[in-house]
């Protein structure tokens, strides 16, 4: 028999057989809300079903703290089963430990309530942005999800809860125009910015700034006027890194203008000379130098090492202090994909050419980025207005 009824004092217990062979072990259950032989013995019947579905969860005394660092220890597994970046993990971990544990981090993990939950968040939104909230919602709430699916808890309680985090109006920052664009690109040049190379090559590709900081001269064909984009640094608390692509979307050759183009190659001469030791100016056969290998475009080069990385947080920081300079205060780094993304979708390039360009999935690149300004608007009303032309009045 898998499991039989017992009363003890004045409270019944479903005595089950759990696991197979050797592992088999028998399990006492209370059954605090039975009053009676009948309904414990049908609660039990319950229970032997839920063995023998693999539906069962063994009594645990974790904490939603345990489970929760557990769970941000083996790289925070989502449905996919798959453990995610470390950067990433380390916002997980700051999102659950700075919102999520302090009020919930003592409870058993297997006695938590949606009610708790709902609770915690009024509280939370008084004090932070319902951006945020949403966010610590979801990674809670897949951290919770691998507590069901490895049968810790019986139900995820995240998907009880009444009021769910809005995620709002997502904050797209600022799109410049060309103009604005060439104004600021030019305020770099000028200032002899060490970042103005960077900041050329973000502007005119629109790619990720830790793509550009993994740039080698290798991913670079001065000939067929491309970059090769198939890596990015990523920052955490252990220091760089070189992190591969995300979503094979990312990883692209895409083409570069003859002005991106030129300017690349004089930072390439500029890497010559200095391994070569030849002062700038000097007219001088730099053909038969060579670079070391893996040697990057944009290197740090304090410590005289063409592949040492540079700090994509130093990068932003720097950008944001000079772009203040040249009389753009509110614009971020991050800012010039999405002005160049605009500028191709504003010109009419089609959706799936600057989603793939950009390593962008089309959807999310037409619901973020294609309204960011009025022109697009505006082009469709001109174009409306073309064709209503005097058939209205």
């Amino acid at each position: 028999m898998r499991g039989h009824v017992r009363l003890r004092g004045n409270i019944w217990y479903a005595v089950l057989s759990v696991g197979k062979g050797n592992e088999r072990k028998t399990v006492w259950r209370s059954l605090p809300e039975c009053k009676g032989k009948r309904e414990a013995e049908t609660e039990c019947r319950r229970l032997v079903r839920e063995i023998d579905t693999g539906d069962f969860v063994m009594t645990d005394s974790s904490t939603v703290a345990q489970w929760i660092e557990h769970w941000l220890s083996i790289g925070c597994p989502g449905r996919k089963r798959k453990a995610v970046g470390n950067k990433t993990r380390e916002r997980y971990g700051e999102l659950l430990r700075t919102y999520i544990l302090p009020s919930l981090g003592n409870r058993p993990l297997q006695k938590l309530q949606s009610t708790e939950i709902d609770a915690l968040y009024t509280r939370l939104r008084e004090k932070i942005s319902e951006r945020t909230l949403l966010n610590a919602h979801v990674v809670f709430g897949s951290a919770l999800a691998m507590a069901f699916r490895t049968r810790k808890i019986g139900r995820n309680p995240v998907l009880d809860v009444v009021k769910v985090p809005s995620p709002g109006e997502a904050d797209h920052g600022i799109v410049l125009d060309k103009d604005e664009l060439r104004t600021l690109v030019q305020g770099f040049k000028e200032r002899d910015s060490i970042l103005f190379p960077i900041v050329a090559t973000l502007a005119w590709t629109g790619m990720r700034r830790g793509e550009c900081l993994a740039l080698r001269w290798s991913d670079f064909d001065a000939k067929a006027k491309t970059l090769r984009i198939e890596r990015s640094v990523e920052e955490t608390e252990a220091g760089l890194a070189i992190k591969g692509p995300k979503k094979d979307s990312h990883k692209r050759t895409i083409a570069i203008g003859d002005d991106l183009v030129a300017l690349l190659v004089s930072e390439r001469e500029k890497h010559l000379r200095i391994v070569a030791d030849v002062p700038s100016g000097a007219h001088v056969d730099l053909s038969l130098v060579r670079l070391p290998e893996g040697t990057l475009i944009f290197p740090n080069l304090r410590n005289g090492d063409f592949t040492t990385l540079r700090s994509p947080i130093g990068v932003s920081n720097l950008f944001k202090h000079i772009a203040k300079l040249v009389g753009f205060p509110k614009v971020r780094l991050h800012d010039l994909r999405g002005s160049h993304e605009t500028a191709l979708l504003d010109a009419g390039v089609p959706v799936h050419t600057v989603a793939a360009r950009c390593g962008h999935d089309p959807a999310t690149l037409l619901r973020s980025y294609a309204k960011r300004t009025r022109k697009a608007d505006e082009s469709a009303a001109a174009v409306i207005g073309s064709l209503s032309a005097g058939v209205l009045t």
